[in-house]
């Protein structure tokens, strides 16, 4: 059964489950976006999916000056790949947009053309302060509310940024305040940090007067050292003594799909009893069959564990 929309992302009732993917290579033919689609559907058959997240890619060069683990490929647009090639998906879908990359007019069309109904967005921003961009943050966010303004909106949270600055879940907040609805995190290996930072969001809701947003966290599977270097360049935090597990076994990738079990366990406990809404968003940022095989079955199982 499909999720009432209004108790989905938006609404704070019950817990939620996502799968995150990544559109085409933009290199691809039309057919061959249309096999890929439907392998893909094929694959999410039999997962009690609440929804999908589609990734918008943008080369990330200028934030981190280390190669890059992976080659960065230029994808298909996630909107048309949603609209073009997932009209068998049902559910709703969230598209994110790297605002950046959109002249206004662009992004403009884009918002007028969308189905409400089914699709979500969460807007984010330049990868660094120097980037040239086509349109600003508080332009998108400006655009939206002129032009779709019942578009429900998430924002990105990053437990990284608030262990080094202390303020991210004031950034949520302002975030919120601009018309976030639901929060999505970065890959979350570092519970102990993300605990803190919903704690402090929380609380500072609560001394606000204003209901906390459902937080959907990310979690991914990790299969091979470069996977490990791969989100580490993405600037997770993985911690040490996990590194050093998933460096020296022979079987990482059941050891890393065992830690985000357990890592999906505490958070599903930490924020029942704080009276957090929450979800999970599942993904795996490497194109390797058996990581994406390896979270699809992590998603399956994270369902059992949910209200």
């Amino acid at each position: 059964m499909a999720t009432d929309k209004p108790t989905m992302l938006a609404g704070t009732s019950g817990e939620v489950l996502l799968l995150g993917l990544t559109p085409p290579r933009a290199s691809v033919s039309a057919a061959e976006a249309a096999q890929i689609a439907s392998v893909t559907l094929a694959r999410l058959d039999g997962l009690d999916l609440d929804g999908l997240v589609l990734y918008d890619i943008d080369d990330e060069s200028d934030r981190n000056p280390d190669q890059r683990p992976f080659p960065y490929l230029p994808t298909m647009d996630p909107g048309v790949f949603q609209s073009d090639y997932l009209a068998g998906w049902e559910r709703p879908v969230v598209v994110y947009r790297c605002v950046g990359k959109y002249p206004r007019d662009e992004l403009s069309g884009w918002l007028r053309e969308i189905d409400t109904d089914r699709v979500f967005s969460v807007f984010v921003g330049s990868s660094s302060a120097d980037k040239a961009v086509h349109t600003r943050m508080d332009e998108a966010h400006a655009l939206r509310e002129q032009v779709r303004p019942e578009l429900p909106l998430g924002g990105v949270s990053i437990t990284e940024r608030y262990s080094a600055r202390g303020d991210e879940h004031l950034r949520m907040l302002r975030k919120q305040e601009r018309g976030c609805s639901f929060f999505i995190s970065q890959v979350v290996y570092n519970v102990d940090a993300t605990k803190s930072l919903i704690s402090d969001y929380f609380y500072e809701c609560a001394e606000r007067g204003v209901p906390p947003r459902r937080m959907i966290f990310t979690l991914s599977v990790c299969g091979s050292p470069k996977t490990l270097e791969f989100l580490k360049w993405l600037g997770v935090d993985v911690p040490r003594w996990l590194q050093n597990s998933l460096t020296r076994s022979p079987d990482p990738l059941t050891d890393s799909y065992r830690q985000c079990l357990a890592n999906a366990r505490e958070l599903i406990g930490f924020c029942r009893n704080l009276g957090m809404p929450f979800g999970f968003n599942v993904e795996s940022v490497s194109i390797r069959k058996v990581e994406i095989d390896a979270s699809v079955l992590l998603a399956k199982e994270i369902r059992t564990l949910l209200h």
